[in-house]
């Protein structure tokens, strides 16, 4: 299959080893990428996890396929196979092999300002008109794509990739292996405001944002500094592009969040969270471990147990859902 990045070929044995799959075929088989089923072709490796693509298992062209040993048992071809009860984490690690994203040279490029008092390890990648602050620290092996902003004191881990045009303000904390996209922005003030007399009175915002090892923030994504505490974001979080996350929340350890989730300030997510697209989440509220929150849920009290919780209306024809919205009002004064 043709694409936009380099491949970089490997023994299907090899593989197999790498992504802790049980082989059944010819390991010497050399893969050059991977593939859908029903658009793979003879180089390729594609994957099983989805029943409703099992149509395709007999008429892939595949070099060898992943799949559960389930799904092996009842396919009668006699294609290269490695067996795994996750295809699609295994197919994942094997994507990860197969394409492994190019690191820029090292070095500061000649465009780029960094402070005297900034401590770079050797083998930093800085780029083009990007900027790092006084006293900020950026561990080995790191990338700092062009146009960045470090702001002075932030420290930023050991391999860590931060996309093009990141503004990460003074004083946050990135962890290890933690991936930023472009344009998103970390540590900016949080919506903190007194009234008075109906005039609003500006918070300071004097805590940090910290974000713990293996986090990946997607694109113009946005996480506010604490207000006095720290806005803290744990081991191997995973949170999509245009997630506003406001000041003081914590985000447990192994959580997903999905693109345009709003969780306003103060907020505690617990381990293994999984938050839909576009959820509204209201300030100072917590979520149990493991709970699931849908796509498009407002949440407005704490969720104690772990387990589905939604809060939308199916699709309906427009005026039908009218109809159901004018006697769901109602519902009060029967």
């Amino acid at each position: 299959m043709d694409t936009a990045v380099v491949v970089q070929p490997w023994k299907l044995a090899a593989l197999a080893e790498v992504i802790g799959a049980t082989l059944e075929g010819d390991g010497n088989i050399e893969i050059h990428g991977a593939a859908p089923l029903d658009r793979a072709g003879a180089h390729d490796i594609a994957f099983l996890s989805d029943p409703k693509y099992r149509v395709h298992l007999e008429t892939t062209q595949a070099a060898a396929v992943i799949l559960s040993p389930k799904e092996s048992a009842a396919w009668a071809a006699t294609k290269a196979r490695l067996l795994t009860p996750n295809p699609y984490a295994a197919y994942a690690k094997a994507a990860n092999c197969l394409y492994p994203e190019p690191r820029p040279a090292t070095g500061v490029h000649p465009s780029a300002a960094v402070a005297t008092s900034a401590r770079i390890a050797p083998d930093v990648s800085v780029g083009a008109h990007a900027t790092v602050g006084e006293h900020a620290v950026i561990g080995a092996g790191s990338i700092i794509g062009a146009g960045c902003v470090i702001g002075e004191h932030v420290t930023i881990g050991s391999h860590t990739r931060i996309h093009p045009r990141v503004v990460i303000y003074p004083h946050c904390v990135i962890g290890d292996r933690c991936v930023l996209h472009s344009g998103c922005v970390i540590g900016a003030d949080g919506f903190g405001f007194a009234n008075e007399n109906g005039n609003w009175i500006k918070i300071p915002q004097i805590g940090r944002v910290v974000l713990h090892n293996d986090v990946e923030i997607g694109a113009n994504t946005t996480i506010d500094r604490g207000a006095l505490g720290d806005t803290i974001i744990e081991e191997n979080v995973k949170i999509d592009n245009l997630v506003q996350i406001g000041h003081n929340c914590v985000v447990g350890a192994h959580a997903a969040i999905a693109g345009c989730a709003g969780i306003s300030g103060s907020v505690n997510i617990g381990k293994h969270c999984r938050i839909g697209g576009a959820a509204m989440i209201g300030g100072h509220l917590s979520i149990a471990d493991g709970a699931v929150v849908a796509a498009a849920t407002p949440l407005f009290t704490s969720i104690e147990e772990a387990g589905m919780y939604s809060g939308v209306y199916p699709i309906l024809p427009h005026r039908q859902w009218q109809k159901n919205a004018v006697q769901l009002r109602g519902l009060d004064a029967l």
